[in-house]
C-alpha cells in the first residue's frame, strides 16, 4: 500500500539531475573547477572611450564610420554668389570661381539698358509730377525743370540709380557677393570711410583757397559770395541728401564695375584704371583744361582704390569736392549753372593740384598706419 517516502538527506546537499552534463563545480554542488591558464584579452578600440562609471576595454560609443545621427532633410543648397579666393586684389575680385567670360559683358550691357529705362522712366514720373504740382518744365539743354533746386536734385536723383544697378549686376550677372564692389573685406570699411573723410575735407578746403587765389590773382572771378540764408538752406539740404549718393554711384561705376570687369581679364591695373578715367572724363561736358581735371581726378580716384583695396578714399573725396563745388554755388544763389561744365581756366588746376597730392599722401600715411587690408582673405 502507500508507505511513506524518505525525504531528502539534509546532510547529501543540494539535490542533483542525473545526466551526462553534471560536472563538478561550485553551482552544481561539487568541488570547483581547477583553474585554467588565463587567456588573453582583446585589446580595446583605438576610438573607443570609457565612460563612468564602467571603465573597460569595451567602453564608449561604438566607433564606426557613422558618429553621428542621419541628417534628415535636403541637403543644403549651395550659395549663389562665390566670394573670391583669399589673396585677391581689389581689381581682381571679379574673378571668382564662378567667374565666365561673357559675366563682365552681359552685365555691362545690362547695367546700361538698365540705366537708359529708368532714366526715361523718371522723366516720365517728372513730367506727371509737373502736372500735378505746376511746377512748370523747360527742357533745354541739361535742364529739365524750371526750378534750378528742383532740377539739380532730379538730376542727381537719376544718376544715383546706378549704385543699385551695379551692385545688383555683380550679383546676378557676376554670382558674386555684391559688396566686393566696396572692398576686400566685401563691405564698406566706415571707419576707414570717416578717416578718409577728414583727409579729403582738408584736401578741398586746402585746394579751393589756393584755386582762390591763384583766380584772383589772374583777374578771374573765383565766384565767392553771399545770396543769403533763404537761397542757400534750400539748396544746401538738397545736396546734403543726393550728393553723397550720387558720388558713390559714379565710384561703383566708374571704379569698382570698369575696373573689376577688366580685371577679371587683366593682371595689370593701369588698362583699367585708363578706361575708367576716360569713361569718367566722357560722361561730363567739360571742355578744354576741364577734361584735364576730370581725367586726373579719374586716375587718382582709381588709383588710389586699388592701392587701399576699397572705394572708401575715392568715395571720401569725390563726395566732400562735390558737397563743397556745389555749396559754393549754392551761397553765391546761381544755382542754374550748377549743372553747367565747360571751360575750366587752367588757373584752377594748381589748386586741383593740391587737392590731389594733399589728399593722396595723406591717405596712404594713414593707411599704411592703420594697416588698412589691400588684398582679400
Amino acid at each position: 500500500m502507500n508507505e511513506p517516502q524518505p525525504g531528502p538527506d539534509p546532510a547529501a546537499g543540494p539535490p542533483q539531475l542525473p545526466g551526462p552534463y553534471l560536472a563538478p563545480g561550485p553551482y552544481a554542488g561539487g568541488t570547483a573547477w581547477p583553474a585554467g591558464p588565463p587567456q588573453p584579452q582583446p585589446p580595446p578600440h583605438p576610438a573607443a572611450r570609457p565612460q563612468w562609471p564602467y571603465a573597460g576595454p569595451y567602453a564608449g560609443p561604438y566607433p564606426g564610420p557613422y558618429p553621428g545621427p542621419y541628417p534628415w532633410g535636403p541637403p543644403p543648397r549651395a550659395r549663389w554668389d562665390v566670394p573670391p579666393p583669399p589673396g585677391t586684389r581689389y581689381d581682381r575680385l571679379a574673378r571668382t570661381p564662378s567667374h565666365r567670360w561673357w559675366r563682365p559683358i552681359a552685365g555691362t550691357l545690362a547695367i546700361i539698358v538698365a540705366f537708359l529705362a529708368l532714366s526715361i522712366a523718371a522723366g516720365l514720373v517728372a513730367f506727371i509730377v509737373s502736372l500735378v504740382t505746376g511746377v512748370p518744365m523747360v527742357r533745354s539743354g541739361t535742364r529739365l525743370f524750371a526750378d534750378p533746386v528742383v532740377d539739380l536734385g532730379f538730376q542727381l536723383g537719376v544718376i544715383a540709380l546706378l549704385l543699385p544697378l551695379v551692385l545688383g549686376a555683380a550679383w546676378l550677372f557676376q554670382r558674386r557677393p555684391p559688396g566686393s564692389l566696396s572692398s576686400v573685406a566685401l563691405r564698406l570699411r566706415w571707419r576707414w570711410l570717416g578717416m578718409c573723410l577728414l583727409v579729403a575735407l582738408v584736401a578741398v578746403v586746402l585746394g579751393q583757397a589756393v584755386e582762390a587765389v591763384t583766380l584772383m590773382s589772374a583777374g578771374v572771378d573765383p565766384g565767392l559770395r553771399w545770396a543769403g540764408w533763404e537761397r542757400f538752406l534750400p539748396a544746401i539740404v538738397v545736396i546734403l541728401l543726393l550728393v553723397p549718393f550720387q558720388s558713390a554711384a559714379e565710384e561703383y561705376a566708374y571704379r569698382g564695375w570698369i575696373i573689376q570687369g577688366f580685371g577679371a581679364y587683366l593682371r595689370n591695373p593701369w588698362p583699367a584704371i585708363l578706361v575708367g578715367a576716360a569713361a569718367f572724363a566722357a560722361s561730363h561736358g567739360y571742355t578744354g583744361w576741364g577734361i584735364v581735371y576730370v581725367f586726373a581726378f579719374g586716375m587718382l580716384m582709381g588709383w588710389l582704390a586699388v592701392r587701399t583695396g576699397g572705394l572708401e578714399a575715392p568715395i571720401a573725396l569725390h563726395v566732400t569736392n562735390n558737397v563743397v563745388a556745389f555749396g559754393v554755388v549754392a551761397a553765391s544763389g546761381d544755382m542754374g549753372s550748377a549743372m553747367e561744365q565747360g571751360e575750366v581756366p587752367w588757373e584752377a588746376l594748381i589748386g586741383s593740384a593740391v587737392q590731389f597730392a594733399v589728399f593722396g599722401v595723406g591717405v596712404l600715411i594713414i593707411a599704411r598706419k592703420w594697416a588698412i587690408q589691400t588684398l582679400s582673405r
